[in-house]
């Protein structure tokens, strides 16, 4: 691949694209005057409704006999406007006042009925039907009044003889001015209840609060910042990633669909350029100006919010400088689907018409996390957009965990490699490319193969697919116990699919999973890296960079299963997972990274096996065992020598946890001395050497012949 062809195509297609009006609008134009616009016309919309709504009074009708004192005080608190039998049908009038209509029993009788002011929210309770409540139900809905106030019929008597009486208060908490004049009410009538009781306690001699005891005032503890970020949180992400999906929206059907309409297309086919240069300059370019508009939506943003929040109320720019990070994989993600749908169009109106039926359902992955009880956890964590969309919503709360923040990004970055090696399949096709048509299953290379390995982006792909399922697998067995959770997870969650991807799709075995046996000295380069790598990244990477106390404590528990025996904690963290990953990342996904080169799967299979671990405090030093474990597959060619070090490696660990041998005693609590370490560190290179001795059973330009045997799209991915 040539990186000046790429160039030149990125730079023909910004140029054409920023000369583009529309796309000038939407980086510049769009942000920069839909926030300050939005904001300003709902806050004076908002604030408009507000002072019209507290300003008029509020319409009450009252079903009942009050008796003048509570009246008086209804019609002294201001802005209550009483309507006697305003609206009541005639029945329900006539079994009011004989009586025969009665309270419902509710919370307030069977409950607390001793409690008093502030003393919090009512239990939830949905009132039976009755005749009342329909009566109130259509004089509210009809807009008659703004709600209706009954004094069930034995108030006046209860009062009179300094009982308990009972009122209703029924209103629409839907319509704002049915909320308004509940609020009036009761605060109106609290009031008056506090002017009766403290009549009661004068006229019998009591001190005053006899009959309350005590008050309760809430405290609300959230800070000014969190209480924008709420707001800004429900909305804000939505419309950043709703604009930044339009960015890439247009600019994919102009640079494919839009090139087959003016027959540009063909001419560039025809240039000595590859497929795969001409997939990334088109790709680069769709991505730059999407996240170029995310940039714009961000910054005028934060420039509009800074300028319409009070001085109190400041939310930090590193929150906005965080969002935009955030948007990077969403916007990688919406550019490349987007251009690998496109360019199956023939036209500009047949490119629209491809891309609305992924375009609406990412709208609404963004657009749901304006629900209250749609937030950052481990469900929404691996949700294509709305992980991302949730992380923002909860950055601006305050509230993003560190783990479930890894797992979202690394979730995001997954699923965006995926739409890149679509879109790099599809460019491949140049059927497609010329407006032919061909099967999803042939371009998505779905066929059976009949020997060979897999590609690069076949082995990603799994890897990605693996990953997700076993992130929400898991989720599913999480109130099983942990040794169930471990059993399943290694052998449901790793092995199973990775051997049904290699059957299913014909893969040859023994080559893609390195099923060979390995030589006399790799087995003994294996084992004493077995040994000695646990003790060496202790004694060095995580001495500087040690994980939190808390988090090694609980990995250490529940390494040890709950207490199950020894036989048991050696099988299921040992050797299985040796066995279940190793199948999998040396296997699977480092037969198809092969063809990049040995560096490449090396180091890219320990870096997916580091963030397959799903811990930010794993991710070094799993990654520097999976170098260890990689290089053994390099040398010796065989699955086998990683499997007996990752055995080991894990035993060794398990056991020196489980006895606790007093002479291990740093060891076990991640204080590895230095003598020990440099002894352990002198081991791991003898295994080295022994690694670099062993000559592998592969013989040379088997990648090579590997590489004839898959597609040839998926080798350019």
């Amino acid at each position: 691949m040539r990186l000046a062809i790429i160039w030149t195509i990125l730079r023909k297609e910004l140029v054409e694209s920023l000369r583009d009006r529309r796309t000038l609008v939407r980086l510049l134009v769009i942000p920069v005057v839909l926030y300050p616009l939005f904001a300003l016309g709902m806050s004076k919309l908002i604030g408009f409704e507000a002072a019209a709504r507290e300003a008029r009074s509020s319409r009450i009708a009252v079903w009942g006999e009050l008796g003048e004192d509570l009246r008086r005080h209804l019609e002294t608190a201001g802005k209550i406007e009483l309507a006697p039998w305003e609206g009541a049908p005639g029945d329900v009038r006539e079994g009011l006042l004989s009586g025969a209509l009665a309270p419902p029993p509710g919370p307030e009788a069977e409950a607390r009925p001793e409690r008093g002011e502030g003393e919090g929210e009512r239990p939830r309770w949905t009132e039976p039907e009755n005749p009342v409540l329909a009566a109130a139900r259509a004089v509210v809905s009809e807009r008659k009044v703004d709600a209706v106030l009954v004094p069930w019929p034995t108030l006046r008597a209860e009062l009179a003889r300094g009982g308990k009486g009972a009122v209703a208060i029924y209103f629409d908490s839907v319509r704002a001015d049915s909320a308004m004049a509940q609020a009036r009410l009761e605060g109106a009538l609290r009031r008056a209840r506090r002017a009766i009781v403290a009549e009661r306690e004068a006229a019998r001699g009591l001190p005053a609060g006899f009959s309350i005891a005590y008050d309760v005032a809430p405290r609300d503890v959230a800070e000014d910042s969190r209480k924008v970020g709420q707001i800004l949180g429900s909305m804000m992400p939505m419309m950043l990633i709703l604009m930044s999906l339009l960015g890439s929206f247009l600019p994919a059907i102009d640079l494919t669909a839009g090139e087959k309409e003016r027959g540009t297309m063909q001419t560039l086919l025809c240039a000595p350029v590859r497929s795969i240069e001409i997939i990334s300059g088109k790709f680069l370019a769709v991505w730059v100006i999407s996240l170029l508009t995310a940039l714009g939506n961000v910054v005028s943003l934060s420039l509009t919010v800074t300028r319409m929040l009070p001085d109190v109320m400041v939310v930090d720019p590193w929150i906005f400088a965080l969002t935009f990070v955030l948007l990077v994989p969403v916007t990688l993600l919406f550019s490349a689907l987007f251009l690998a749908l496109a360019v199956f169009a023939k036209d500009f109106k047949d490119g629209q018409n491809a891309l609305m039926p992924a375009y609406l359902p990412l709208s609404l992955l963004a657009g749901i996390t304006a629900l209250p009880v749609v937030e950052l956890n481990p469900w929404t964590a691996y949700a294509p957009v709305l992980n991302i969309a949730v992380l923002i919503k909860a950055l601006f709360l305050g509230e993003a965990p560190v783990d479930l923040l890894f797992a979202a990004l690394i979730s995001s970055a997954l699923y965006a490699c995926l739409a890149l090696l679509f879109a790099a399949r599809v460019f491949a096709r140049e059927s497609v490319l010329l407006g032919g048509q061909e099967s999803a299953r042939a371009v998505l290379g779905l066929a059976r193969r009949a020997g060979g390995t897999p590609t690069i982006g076949f082995s990603l792909a799994a890897f990605a697919g693996v990953q997700v399922l076993f992130f929400y697998g898991s989720l599913l067995i999480e109130r099983a116990s942990v040794a169930v959770q471990l059993a399943a997870s290694q052998l449901g969650f790793f092995l199973l699919p990775t051997l049904a991807l290699v059957a299913g799709f014909g893969y040859a075995p023994r080559p893609t999973l390195g099923l060979r046996p390995p030589s006399v000295r790799g087995l003994a380069g294996a084992l004493l890296l077995g040994a000695s790598a646990w003790v060496a990244i202790g004694g060095t990477l995580l001495r500087w960079f040690p994980p939190p106390e808390r988090f090694a404590r609980e990995l250490g528990e529940l390494v040890l299963l709950g207490g199950q025996p020894y036989f048991v904690v050696l099988l299921l963290v040992a050797v299985t997972p040796a066995v279940c990953e190793e199948l999998l990342f040396r296997g699977l996904v480092y037969a198809g990274l092969r063809r990049a080169g040995p560096a490449a799967a090396i180091g890219v299979s320990a870096l997916l096996f580091g963030l397959a671990h799903g811990s930010v405090y794993r991710l070094l030093p799993t990654f520097s065992l999976g170098l260890l474990l990689g290089y053994a597959r390099h040398r010796t060619g065989s699955v086998l020598a990683g499997m007996l070090l990752h055995a080991v490696n894990n035993g060794l660990a398990v056991s020196l946890l489980y006895f606790k041998p007093p002479w291990t005693q740093d060891v076990v609590e991640g204080e590895v001395p230095w003598s020990l370490t440099a002894g352990a560190v002198v081991v791991s290179l003898a295994g080295l050497l022994l690694l670099r001795s062993a000559r592998a059973p592969e013989e040379p330009g088997a990648e090579a012949r590997d590489e004839g045997g898959g597609d040839g799209g998926a080798t350019a991915a």
